[in-house]
């Protein structure tokens, strides 16, 4: 296995918001690499210079930086500078999936659903938005992960609350209709869909909390959607990752409404790898363990 993979880096940390996460994803790729055999070597770009990559003889990337800097295009241009073949989404496909408003422009132009939204402002008539959009609704940095600084609004007085709290996360904040139903994750592995994920939580939505520290979120696999309407949710989350130029892995999140029609939210371009994350779950249900997982996503590295 080291012959075949060479020298491995696994991207770690990283200093977005998600960095606690990012290293947990990361410490538990890199000991499944090397049960595998893999050559693997934890690389942290908040404490390395990224000139250790060249002087280490890196031969391949697995990017489980999460957020900034490690999902929007950053590292991946580096990468692409250096000659190194990585796991995951280009250049381009990385900044459109982490940037929601060109995310949901692309998706429009291409005829796929997602919920109305507006950009928000600083002194915008907020009471207006919640107006045209209707309410609740869902308050998002633009360029953010993991539901950091995410609130849901019940009430137009709340969003300037709301907004902020997402502003100090990026300065571009949008408000998004809040699509009632059933909340739903696809995991895409060399651009395959896994079996779909239904997310239920008794928290006001799937935010931070439940995703990495509560007990009684619930998932479920088989999600509970006859067999053709998972098949079909399944290739509209595989068209949202083509749209946006993605590749190699990641994850496409939505909703259904009451009457099950769907509305894209996002693509994570370097999904969580954690024990509580959602893609090796979904691999899992469909026979690919953790560690046949890693390996399978090192394969499809590249450059460019």
């Amino acid at each position: 296995m080291k012959g075949r993979f060479g020298k491995v880096a696994v991207l770690l940390g990283g200093k977005s918001a998600e960095r606690e996460v990012s290293l947990k994803s990361g410490s538990m790729v890199l000991a499944a690499l090397r049960r595998r055999g893999v050559d693997a070597h934890a690389f942290d770009p908040a404490e390395c210079g990224l000139d250790a990559l060249i002087e280490e003889r890196f031969e391949r990337a697995f990017i489980v930086l999460h957020g900034r800097f490690g999902e929007d295009g950053t590292i991946q241009g580096i990468l692409d500078w250096l000659g190194i073949p990585y796991t995951g989404s280009g250049v381009l496909g990385s900044a459109l999936a982490m940037d929601k408003v060109r995310a949901k422009l692309l998706w429009q132009a291409s005829g796929l659903p997602t919920p109305p939204y507006e950009v928000l402002g600083a002194g915008g008539d907020f009471g207006a938005v919640a107006a045209r959009l209707g309410l609740p609704l869902m308050v998002k940095p633009v360029s953010e992960g993991s539901s950091i600084g995410m609130s849901k609004v019940r009430a137009a007085a709340a969003l300037d609350q709301a907004y902020a709290l997402a502003v100090n996360y990026d300065r571009s904040v949008i408000a998004e209709k809040f699509i009632e139903g059933a909340e739903l994750t696809a995991g895409i592995v060399g651009e395959e869909p896994l079996p779909l994920i239904r997310l239920e939580t008794p928290r006001d939505f799937y935010d931070y909390e439940a995703k990495y520290v509560a007990g009684d979120t619930r998932y479920l696999i088989p999600c509970g959607l006859q067999p053709a309407k998972e098949r079909e949710l399944q290739e509209l989350c595989v068209q949202a990752f083509r749209a946006l130029g993605c590749r190699g892995w990641g994850r496409v999140d939505l909703m259904l409404d009451r009457v099950e029609e769907p509305f894209l939210l996002e693509v994570n371009t370097a999904p969580g790898m954690t024990d509580h994350s959602l893609v090796p779950m979904a691999a899992r249900a469909a026979g690919l363990g953790y560690e046949d997982l890693c390996v399978r996503i090192l394969e499809g590295a590249r450059v460019g």
